[in-house]
């Protein structure tokens, strides 16, 4: 047998088998890439210049990768809506709105779930705050532990595939790379590059499928099964009036502003994801410092009115100074923008101050900092390893082995997604994304038929999100079962999940059959 191709299975077996112990992830990566690669040396099977690379391929992968810098920013965002109890807001208005309807409060869940993914994406914050403000109260009313338990830990991992998400930022930058080389290998030397504007686009309405079929089981399971999700009686003298709404207003508007201006910036083309992740980092913090106490609140509207203002004077005149006539107009204009600036960021300084002194700017930033150094140590793992793979071959012999399937393209894609499925029970979708997806993409992407990067990543995005839910690793089952009380079954958690792990499975199918779910909006709007 070929010594590549005994290196390059040796190589995938030990990778899975340190993974499966529980060793860290980026260790792994980088320790079996440097181990395997010390071997390829000695065997003569991998030339020494490929690890040269290495220092290289780092500087311009990862460090100099913009698109990467929207992780920590999109986490900022994310921690802060956390503690600036957003979802306890929508959670209780939601909960009175839908209550009286069988089904109502999982329905709640469900849409504030996805409230959340397009604000957040942070699969662990969601369900663990649902959990302990929505369980309680669906228990308390006679909700089935089953369903209650797994509508919540469903809902809460709705932030992997509808955008902004951070597993849709790793993929595009992985799929982006294995669209070019895919290219490059057929021969097109100026390869079509992929942006992950596009693959927010193309997540979109399969994400907003997902939540429509999530809550059409809520409704199905109401009606043939009315004991496991009862109505909720109005209190006495409650009533869905004017004040009501107004306080609904209050909780959704905030959330869906900061939503339009970091997803619509980015799929009507204004700015890259990192510039929009930026803005949603910024609004959080001025989110978070509104609900401390109303001068805060003046500060931050102030500070929104003079955003406002500085982007219709940019959208009305001509601020440039140095030409040789400028119209008295416009320089007005000018020093009225300079003067909106200053206010802003003084507004933003005093709405930093004011989470800083309540300590939730401090947890933010730990949290942020921890979350990402971890996915940055992944990604220096996972190029060693991904540098000694192809040294060694592997990307030739994946190549091989799916193009020399039965069924060309069906078959491959089925098997890959077959793979990442089963490996969801036991890995979490960093690992998958970067231990699989690097080493298959290139060989699908090369395949005739097939739909591009965007339709395959949104595939890969919604297998990955199964694997929050499989026991017995599921992530979204460890921090639900954290918060849950002890009256309440692993075994119910477990049982409550498998109905939206099917409901996942369809919404594959579906994707897969109707590659236009994906591409529509994309071609609409790129």
């Amino acid at each position: 047998m070929d010594m590549s191709l005994i290196l390059t299975i040796s190589m995938f077996i030990t990778l899975v088998g340190f993974l499966l112990s529980g060793f860290p992830v980026a260790f792994t990566l980088g320790g079996t890439g440097l181990l395997f690669g010390l071997i390829g040396m000695a065997t003569g099977t991998l030339d020494f210049t490929f690890l040269e690379i290495l220092p290289n391929r780092l500087f311009s992968n990862v460090i100099r990768n913009e698109l990467l810098f929207a992780i920590p920013l999109f986490v900022s965002m994310g921690v802060m809506l956390e503690k600036s109890n957003v979802a306890e807001d929508l959670l209780e208005n939601m909960g009175r709105l839908f209550g009286p309807l069988r089904g109502g409060l999982g329905i709640s869940v469900t849409i504030v779930g996805a409230l959340l993914a397009a604000s957040t994406g942070i699969v662990g914050a969601t369900v663990v705050t649902m959990g302990l403000l929505s369980l309680p109260t669906m228990m308390r009313r006679g909700y089935d532990t089953s369903l209650a338990t797994g509508s919540i830990a469903a809902a809460g991992t709705l932030g992997q595939i509808i955008p902004p998400s951070i597993v849709l930022i790793l993929l595009a930058d992985v799929l982006s790379s294995a669209w070019q080389q895919a290219q490059l290998n057929k021969g097109v030397f100026s390869p079509t590059p992929m942006s992950a504007g596009e693959l927010f686009a193309g997540a979109l309405l399969p994400g907003l499928v997902l939540v429509g079929l999530y809550i059409l089981y809520q409704i199905v399971t109401a009606i043939l099964k009315p004991d496991s999700s009862p109505a909720i009686p109005r209190k006495e003298g409650e009533a869905l009036d004017k004040a009501f709404y107004g306080k609904l207003l209050i909780a959704l508007l905030p959330p869906l502003v900061l939503i339009v201006a970091v997803l619509g910036s980015i799929l009507s083309g204004i700015a890259t994801p990192t510039e929009a992740a930026s803005v949603g980092a910024i609004g959080a913090i001025l989110l978070g410092a509104a609900r401390l106490d109303d001068g805060t609140r003046r500060f931050v509207f102030i500070a929104v009115a003079a955003l406002l203002s500085l982007l219709f004077i940019a959208s009305q005149f001509d601020l440039r100074q140095s030409r040789e006539i400028v119209p008295t107009s416009d320089v007005i204009a000018f020093w009225a923008a300079i003067i909106l600036t200053a206010t802003f960021f003084i507004c933003l300084a005093r709405a930093l101050w004011k989470t800083y002194k309540s300590n939730i700017l401090n947890e933010v930033m730990l949290s942020t900092v921890r979350i990402s150094t971890m996915i940055y140590a992944i990604l220096i793992g996972a190029s060693l390893f991904a540098l000694v793979f192809r040294g060694l071959g592997g990307d030739d012999i994946i190549e091989s082995m799916l193009h020399n399937l039965p069924g060309g393209q069906f078959t491959a894609i089925l098997l890959v997604m077959i793979l990442m499925f089963v490996l969801g029970f036991f890995l979490d979708f960093i690992e998958i994304t970067f231990v699989v997806v690097p080493v298959v993409a290139p060989a699908l992407l090369a395949m005739d038929g097939t739909y591009g990067p965007i339709w395959l990543g949104v595939l890969m995005a919604m297998n990955l999100q199964t694997s929050f839910l499989t026991p017995p690793f599921g992530f979204a089952l460890f921090y639900l079962r954290g918060v849950v009380p002890e009256t309440v079954p692993t075994s119910a958690i477990y049982k409550g999940v498998i109905p939206f792990v099917i409901i996942q499975i369809i919404a594959l199918a579906l994707i897969a059959a109707f590659p236009e779910t994906v591409t529509w909006l994309p071609e609409q709007l790129f």
